[in-house]
Formats: C-alpha cells, sequence, structure tokens
C-alpha cells in the first residue's frame, strides 16, 4: 500500500522553479507540490474547482456545490476540505452556510510549476 503524502502545515502558494529548469526541485517544493497535485487527482475536485472559478467572486457555497455536482452535502464537504488542506481553497462561514473561495495564488504557482519553456 502507497505512503500517504504529509499533510501541510504551511498553506502559503509554492514558490518552486518549473519542472526541468537549471534550479533543481528541493524535496521540500516536491512534497509541497505533490500533495497539491494530489489534492487535484481526483475529478469530484476538479469539478468542485472548475465551478468555483467560474463563479464571479471565485466563491460558493457547499449545499450549492452539492446541487451542481449532484454529489451529497458531506461527500462535497470532504473534497472540500482536501481542496482546503492543499492551500487551493479557503472557507468562510455565514450563517449557517459555509462558502469557499478559490485561492488564485496556489492556482498560478502550480501552473507555474509544470509550466514548460520551450525554446525556439
Amino acid at each position: 500500500m502507497p505512503r500517504p503524502l504529509p499533510l501541510l502545515e504551511d498553506l502559503s502558494p509554492i514558490c518552486c522553479p518549473p519542472l526541468g529548469s537549471r534550479d533543481p526541485l528541493t524535496l521540500d517544493d516536491a512534497n509541497a507540490l505533490a500533495v497539491r497535485l494530489k489534492s487535484l487527482a481526483d475529478p469530484a475536485r476538479l469539478r468542485l474547482l472548475d465551478y468555483t472559478l467560474d463563479q464571479p467572486q471565485q466563491e460558493a457555497s457547499t449545499s450549492e456545490l452539492a446541487r451542481h455536482l449532484g454529489l451529497s452535502d458531506p461527500t462535497v464537504s470532504h473534497h472540500l476540505k482536501t481542496l482546503e488542506a492543499a492551500g487551493l481553497l479557503t472557507k468562510e462561514r455565514r450563517g449557517m452556510s459555509v462558502y469557499y473561495r478559490v485561492v488564485p495564488e496556489a492556482i498560478h504557482a502550480i501552473a507555474k510549476a509544470l509550466h514548460i519553456n520551450a525554446c525556439c
């Protein structure tokens, strides 16, 4: 059975050079990137992120997301907590609802790390 990746304690966006650049990826940066990629490696989580990014304030409530995906609130909450633990979402309670908001810097950091600079 594979060993689970460590949970992040520092939720700040990763800041590592693009893969394949002259600067080697440190073990800490590799772990941080792997945790974030692992959190995205689920179709439901990708759909949650996609829907949330499409909203005007890049935020949505748990119940709104559950209706959109056709999943139960507890299932959606589980996936949202995984994305939050990876630093990709933040949450805010408003009355009886919990709203999740995308952390754009975290998404950009993943894209930057995976960007391959093509040489002309």
